[in-house]
């Protein structure tokens, strides 16, 4: 029985070249932000202890995680460029996943800090400086803007991307926080609006934290991509490919949320040509699915795993697929 595990020929060669172009990209936009974050977090917390505000406190204390977040989006993407290893076959590609998901949990933490801090001074409010603490905030957001900029032109498909996005778009968010806390203090004296704000922008945070946290676990559980259905795709190549009689115990997953992989067993008709059979399964499945490196058993007759009952029982979902019980 032939076993292929070369890459896909149809379109493998234009999704790395294209990969590597937004990899390396990506890579100065997350340093720029990164140097501009941790730039203004050290005024932005001096800001937050002259003036007594949590609002400004709470933009400190993301950017603080974000600075060191961004340096490590950087250096997950300056490792993805390392070429693979005789123990590391994939290469570091999935580190920046592994990134992705460690940025949201420490948003998290940041944001339940700041409901913690807030309902302290909800029940003990504190004075605010309103007018310094409004030229502070004013900069920050300035600042953030840059950044949120540099970053949003970079691939946004990339969880390592988007997780530096969001860590920007927090501070963002804090900085618009704590000038509307400002201009409120400014008009009417009441403090109270500083701590309320802070949660206001905590939460949504959360909600953005926990998409994200959600995204990139399902990468690391080797999940099916949202965007592709491994039942459809056996289903068009058994249609598209000619010889291709049955396609079943597939595989298909991302290793780190933008290059696709597969692996299926196809099971062929009697005198088709194995070679030319795998080679016209990989351009399909680079050209209409996006699956940029696939291993194609191919076979003649029954399943070879049929015969082992221990990689059948291991096959747990062989007689569970919804329509017919080959898919896997």
């Amino acid at each position: 029985m032939a076993h292929s595990h070369d890459h896909g020929s149809g379109g493998h060669g234009h999704s790395h070249g294209a990969g590597h172009v937004h990899g390396s990209t990506d890579k100065k936009r997350v340093l720029i932000a990164a140097c501009l974050t941790a730039g203004f977090m050290v005024a932005e917390a001096l800001g937050g202890l002259l003036t007594g505000s949590l609002a400004l406190l709470a933009d400190a204390g993301h950017m603080l995680a974000d600075a060191i977040a961004l340096g490590l989006a950087w250096y997950a993407f300056h490792l993805a460029g390392r070429p693979a290893t005789v123990r590391l076959t994939y290469g570091f590609g999935r580190v920046k996943t592994l990134v992705a998901y460690t940025n949201g949990i420490a948003i998290f933490a940041i944001a339940l800090w700041i409901v913690y801090e807030a309902w302290g001074r909800l029940m003990a409010p504190a004075p605010v400086l309103g007018g310094p603490m409004l030229v502070v905030a004013t900069a920050g957001l300035l600042v953030n803007i840059a950044s949120f900029f540099v970053l949003h032109g970079g691939d946004r498909e990339s969880l390592n991307m988007r997780g530096a996005i969001l860590h920007v778009l927090g501070d963002l968010l804090g900085s618009a926080a704590a000038i509307a806390a400002a201009l409120v203090i400014l008009a009417t004296g009441w403090t109270p609006i500083d701590p309320i704000l802070s949660v206001l922008v905590s939460l949504l945070i959360l909600w953005t934290a926990w998409s994200l946290m959600r995204e990139a676990a399902h990468v690391l559980l080797e999940g099916v991509p949202a965007s592709l259905d491994r039942d459809v795709i056996a289903k068009d190549l058994e249609v598209a490919v000619k010889g291709v009689r049955e396609v079943h115990h597939m595989h298909v997953w991302s290793l780190d949320g933008s290059s696709n992989m597969a692996t299926l067993h196809a099971c062929l008709n009697d005198g088709v040509d194995a070679h030319s059979a795998v080679s016209a399964i990989k351009k399909r499945l680079a050209a209409e699915h996006g699956i940029s490196h696939a291993t194609v058993e191919p076979e003649f007759g029954h399943c070879a795993d049929d015969d082992d009952d221990h990689d059948h029982d291991h096959d747990h979902a062989h007689h569970a697929a919804p329509h017919r019980g080959h898919y896997h």
